[in-house]
């Protein structure tokens, strides 16, 4: 059984942005896809469940996932699921969790060459502003930022600029572990369709 069908009958799949090619693509040879996570606690909860759930069905099925600690990304917040600000923490605060997290990780999935563990901060932290605006930014129109689920829930309440860029910078991971990894999956909760789509435009 394809690994998409496999997902499907068991109940995971929500959205997928081209359904046939995903079921080529995972046909035809062993890919490399990703999740991410934010640290912005120390420890996995209810809501990484179905990802990672996921994550570790096409680790079983011979596919090479990525888990992408969001140290980078946790440092500004996503907006996903809240309706006022994400209180920010300190960076030595965010990166203790990320530890934390990665061990809860290599428990889950083992630390063979069949799983990868990343920190974006790796990569975004290297991107100055007048790089980011220059290189990222004039890639994604504000209208179609505007019109992402999880940014037009929090218009009338207001969102900052910093987590108004969070798709940005999700956009960023994913084209990042494309060229350098090869990745060509993402995968990830409900709330992150946006930005899921935001990367792969």
């Amino acid at each position: 059984m394809n690994i998409i069908d496999e997902l499907a009958w068991r109940g995971a799949v929500n959205q997928m942005s081209d359904e046939e090619g995903v079921r080529q693509l995972t046909e035809e040879k062993s890919v490399s896809l990703y999740c991410g996570v934010d640290p912005t606690g120390d420890s996995m909860h209810i809501g990484h469940l179905i990802p990672f759930m996921m994550l570790k069905r096409f680790q079983l099925a011979g596919h090479h996932p990525y888990i992408v600690l969001g140290v980078g990304t946790g440092a500004i917040g996503d907006p996903s699921g809240r309706k006022t600000e994400r209180q920010l923490q300190s960076l030595e605060k965010i990166q203790a969790n990320g530890e934390k997290l990665k061990a809860q990780f290599i428990h889950l999935f083992g630390e063979d060459s069949n799983i990868s563990i990343v920190n974006n901060y790796d990569w975004l932290s290297k991107i100055d502003l007048l790089g980011f605006l220059r290189d990222y930014g004039k890639l994604f129109s504000v209208n179609v930022m505007l019109s992402k689920e999880v940014v037009a829930s929090r218009l009338e309440a207001g969102i900052s600029f910093t987590e108004f860029t969070y798709q940005i910078l999700q956009s960023v991971d994913f084209d990042h572990l494309f060229t350098a990894n090869d990745v060509q999956l993402q995968i990830g909760g409900a709330d992150q369709w946006g930005n899921i789509t935001a990367g792969i435009d």
